[in-house]
């Protein structure tokens, strides 16, 4: 007949604590319970040795269980009878972080908050981005202006230098001087100073203005009610509005004033006066 093994007769141990360590759940009731390899295995059968013993601890075991179980029935009574307060502003833990959320009116303040700053901000840029285009289109027309003053500049420079050659070229057609190759050379050089704005101005005739005539003669003359330029003595040259130089004329001025009194100096005042 084979020998049946003895029950081994050690510790039994409950677990009566109220969270559960594995799951981190409360318990509903402290059940007393015993690891899984140990339920049924360590306690030896009726009649064995050691019964007594046994019987006595399992008999504390379980009366300190159901006291446990009494307080804990009697603390979820009170509970339920005088339950805590529930603040206004609930809040729970978040799935990433475990921070607490705000309710949704703190939720819409700082999403008003936060769209006023973000449009405060679009006017400041808005405002440094129109203030900017309008220097930069400031600055454009600028240079702009003074690129073209540079260029008049260097041309009226550049023509200045020429109008020795051509009083030279006017004179000898005057004289009938101006023929063969260097005619050719005379009409070359007229048509690029056109091309460059050269204008020459100043015709017998032409009423008389201090501002582009430069008088070299002056006479009395009833033939003319204004001062007026009788003889061109050297043209005038300009480029656009910049005189190079003036028209230089002989001005002849009205014998007789609008009152009818004669602008001519009295001769025999003249002659007294020498004497």
């Amino acid at each position: 007949m084979p020998a049946t093994e003895e029950p081994s007769s050690g510790p039994v141990i409950h677990d009566h604590r109220r969270i559960d360590p594995v799951t981190g759940q409360v318990r509903g009731k402290h059940v007393a319970s015993k690891p899984a390899g140990t339920r049924g295995a360590g306690r030896p059968g009726p009649g064995a040795p050691g019964d007594e013993a046994a019987d006595s601890a399992s008999a504390e075991a379980s009366g300190s269980a159901r006291s446990a179980g009494s307080r804990e029935d009697q603390d979820t009574q009170e509970t339920q009878k005088y339950p805590e307060e529930v603040p206004e502003v609930v809040t729970q833990e978040t799935a990433s972080g475990g921070r607490p959320q705000a309710a949704p009116g703190q939720d819409r303040a700082q999403d008003g908050k936060r769209a006023a700053d973000l449009e405060a901000q679009l006017a400041e840029r808005t405002a440094d981005l129109q203030r900017l285009q309008a220097e930069y289109a400031n600055y454009r027309k600028r240079v702009d202006r003074d690129r073209v003053a540079v260029r008049e500049q260097a041309v009226a420079g550049t023509l200045s230098g020429l109008l020795p050659v051509l009083d030279a070229i006017d004179q000898a057609r005057e004289h009938g001087e101006l023929s063969g190759g260097f005619k050719s050379v005379a009409d070359t050089l007229q048509s690029a100073t056109s091309r460059l704005g050269l204008v020459t101005y100043g015709e017998k005739g032409d009423p008389f203005d201090p501002k582009i005539h430069e008088a070299l003669t002056s006479s009395y003359s009833s033939d003319v009610a204004e001062d007026t330029c009788i003889e061109i003595l050297q043209p005038g040259y300009k480029v656009g509005d910049r005189i190079l130089r003036p028209a230089r004329v002989a001005v002849a001025e009205p014998a007789t004033g609008p009152d009818g009194t004669s602008n001519e100096p009295d001769s025999t005042a003249a002659e007294d006066s020498g004497a």
